[in-house]
């Protein structure tokens, strides 16, 4: 009978329903670190036993998590540490070695060791996906699923229908250096539009609000 591992990282005091729902029924759960409260733990421990790592924004409260784990788990040889820089050099008598920290999903195989970073479903970074693992176990084969978290799109930070201030605001952006992608997911502006605002003020020079305004039929 196959056995199912949660495998998450960076989760930095945050632990998301869509988690836990995705933990649900696991016969284990591997913290890679950067955990930030007992109560993230204990947490977890409703779901299933946690082995975890200290991460290096884990502080005082962590004085009695290992920087690293050495361990048999459901057939398997595993290690963990939070830095990929801190494993050893030689991973071949492992199966299963995992890692966080970069908050960047991985899955590395070296002949029978698998390395897994499994990224971070804590708080968002810039903009890195949310992303967390299982480890399916049967006969000694390790299979590696990746889950994403969906990441809600911001609500709007501008009145839609009020064009001037979108028309300022793309404009003061766009001068800074700021990408039209980027002013976009910032302030919830419509794409076309701004696009369109970028063009009429790189094409007339000088051009005021109320001018841009006029040159779209407003």
């Amino acid at each position: 009978m196959a056995a199912r591992i949660g495998l998450i990282s960076d989760t930095h005091n945050l632990l998301r329903t869509e988690v836990m729902e995705a933990l649900s029924g696991v016969e284990a759960i591997l913290h890679a670190g950067d955990i930030s409260s007992e109560a993230t733990l204990d947490q977890l421990r409703k779901i299933a036993p946690v082995y975890a790592v200290r991460g290096n924004a884990d502080k005082e409260w962590a004085g009695d998590l290992a920087n690293y784990l050495d361990f048999e788990l459901c057939g398997l040889h595993i290690y963990m540490t939070h830095k990929k820089k801190d494993l050893p050099a030689d991973l071949g008598s492992f199966d299963l070695v995992m890692v966080g920290h970069s908050h960047a999903y991985s899955v590395t195989r070296m002949g029978k060791t698998t390395i897994v970073n499994p990224g971070s479903c804590g708080p968002r970074r810039f903009h890195q996906p949310i992303t967390l693992a299982t480890a399916e176990v049967l006969s000694g084969l390790i299979e590696i699923t990746r889950i994403d978290i969906a990441h809600p799109k911001p609500s709007p930070k501008v009145d839609a229908n009020d064009i001037a201030a979108q028309i300022e605001i793309v404009v003061k952006e766009f001068v800074r250096g700021h990408s039209t992608k980027k002013t976009v997911e910032k302030y919830g502006i419509d794409t076309a539009l701004a696009e369109q605002i970028v063009r009429l003020y790189v094409t007339h020079p000088g051009v005021s609000t109320e001018d841009i305004m006029t040159k779209m039929g407003l």
